[in-house]
């Protein structure tokens, strides 16, 4: 059950050009799962969702990864109000798409920019559990630099062995050595069997959407796929 809170907030660092990191102190330990969300309360009626990009038990201090565009006030007023008053109203913790276990089958995590912070908490919680299965993280950006942890997570799949980064940009030059173009095209070019795959993503409605869409003329059934995004479309 989600609970409102007036927390300290600000802006620790930024992660990209439209990217920026913010750390969210609690009043009190909060529990949360995995690929839980928060929202921050800017009006009685205007709650805007994002997802906390901290491991779960972190239970006082929580992690953001707000992109926001010049064009994006929706996430940009956000930022403006950290700035101004050094907090926000937040309800947390939220969202029902959150890592499932015990799991005994291949997990596969899917980001479209911004969108891999909820894959990152649910990443962050399986290393310190322990893989005990495959972990493939997907993760979908339009160039090089908006990956803005791709060195961190090149050296998690090294020290990992069971954890298979790939990352996927809509266009890339002639060097780049993983994938380009859609992230989940990616994903069925190098899995021709989703069968038994629990997939979780996070990013764009309309992204999600369509990755359902083509997932499930696959063969993979809704029971595996797990989204905030699916209540909604």
């Amino acid at each position: 059950m989600a609970e409102q809170f007036t927390c300290q907030a600000g802006i620790s660092r930024q992660l990209a050009e439209y990217v920026w990191e913010v750390n969210v102190e609690l009043p009190k330990a909060v529990e949360f799962k995995a690929g839980q969300y928060l929202q921050v309360v800017m009006g009685e009626r205007d709650k805007r969702p994002f997802s906390i990009a901290s491991e779960p038990s972190e239970h006082h201090q929580w992690l953001l990864h707000v992109g926001a565009t010049p064009d994006n006030a929706y996430a940009g007023e956000v930022l403006e109000r950290i700035k101004r008053d050094g907090q926000l109203v937040i309800e947390a913790p939220d969202g029902d798409a959150f890592l499932q276990l015990p799991q005994q089958h291949p997990i596969i995590l899917i980001a479209g920019g911004t969108g891999f912070s909820y894959t990152y908490s649910i990443l962050q919680k399986l290393l310190k559990e322990g893989l005990q299965q495959p972990v493939y993280l997907y993760w979908g950006a339009r160039a090089r630099q908006d990956l803005y942890l791709h060195e961190r997570l090149q050296t998690l799949a090294s020290d990992h062995p069971l954890f298979h980064y790939r990352p996927v940009l809509e266009s890339a030059d002639s060097d780049w050595p993983y994938a380009i173009g859609l992230v989940h095209h990616a994903v069925v070019t190098e899995r021709d069997d989703l069968s038994q795959c629990h997939i979780y993503m996070a990013g764009r409605f309309e992204m999600v959407r369509v990755i359902r869409d083509d997932f499930v003329t696959r063969g993979v059934s809704l029971q595996q796929l797990h989204a905030d995004a699916l209540a909604f479309i």
